[in-house]
């Protein structure tokens, strides 16, 4: 693994005492990261450079030609670590902010990473939804409380509940409540299994559920397949055994209200295989592409 020269390999450092500026460790890291197939190495390295020195992105080319003291620069030089070994930057900075500007989350390996497509879900619900309309919603699969949490954020009158299989994921899920003072009922359940409906059903369902194929594991980029939890990720033979044992069980009596809506995220090339599921089982299917333009989430009515 590699790291900044020291003086004794930069001999023109030498009148710095090995001190490097901010734009030199910059490109440095880039350089590092991109021999790796990083594809947004330059981004990363603004990342931890600005975690490592508590100031924000923008403050990095102000300071541009600001020398680092050899304690920030140690401190950089283990975030480079991490990195090079490909961990996520959102587990190494512990954050990632979802949807509201305002509305950060806190992130480690007992969740998956909050995506930007999955914003779009959130979207839609705001959408289609009269903001002034009560809604009972639970959200299925949390993870980190990305969705249930952005929901209760944008819509505080809403009666919120998260649930998840994963102990742990729960737990981050609930820290991340706490810290944004956001008040959800948070239950330990395989999907809907130990979730009570509410009187007249659930008006709205939400779920980002694993859906890669679980022979498709192995091929994912190494920060994903090497970090994050495999139960947030895999999704069976075809990555659809979560969404199908989802769908059945809203057709349950009392768990889906009459003029109740599920917000599905999905995989690339499972637009046909989800619309034919809903079809099937007598439910109406709308469908929304992500930000590069694929099929990802899914509307499913009455």
């Amino acid at each position: 693994m590699g790291e900044p020269p020291s003086d004794r390999s930069r001999q023109s450092r030498e009148t710095r005492g090995d001190r490097w500026t901010i734009g030199e460790l910059l490109n440095w890291t880039t350089a590092r990261l991109e021999e790796l197939g990083v594809t947004e190495a330059r981004t990363d390295a603004q990342h931890l450079l600005a975690h490592a020195l508590g100031c924000s992105r923008m403050d990095l080319y102000v300071r541009f030609h600001e020398l680092l003291s050899p304690a920030q620069r140690a401190g950089f030089r283990e975030l480079v670590k991490r990195r090079l070994a490909r961990e996520p930057v959102a587990y190494i900075e512990g954050k990632r902010g979802f949807h509201a500007l305002d509305l950060e989350l806190a992130v480690d390996t007992r969740a998956l990473i909050p995506r930007a497509d999955t914003e779009i879900l959130v979207d839609w619900v705001l959408e289609t939804t009269p903001a002034d309309a009560p809604r009972r919603v639970v959200d299925v699969g949390t993870g980190s409380g990305a969705l249930a949490l952005s929901l209760k954020h944008s819509r505080p009158q809403w009666s919120v509940t998260a649930c998840d299989v994963s102990a742990e994921a729960l737990a981050l899920a609930k820290e991340n409540a706490a810290l944004h003072a956001l008040e959800v009922e948070f239950v330990e359940s395989d999907l809907l299994a130990n979730v009570a409906g509410p009187d007249g059903g659930w008006e709205l369902i939400v779920a980002n559920l694993p859906y890669i194929p679980s022979e498709d594991i192995e091929t994912l980029a190494p920060e994903v397949r090497s970090y994050e939890p495999r139960l947030a990720l895999d999704g069976g033979e075809d990555g659809l055994d979560l969404i199908r044992r989802l769908v059945a069980q809203t057709l349950r009596e009392g768990i889906f209200a009459p003029s109740g809506v599920l917000y599905l995220e999905f995989g690339i090339h499972q637009s046909t295989a989800v619309t034919t599921l809903a079809l099937e089982a007598g439910l109406a299917c709308e469908l929304r592409d992500d930000l590069g333009g694929i099929p990802r989430v899914a509307r499913l009515t009455r």
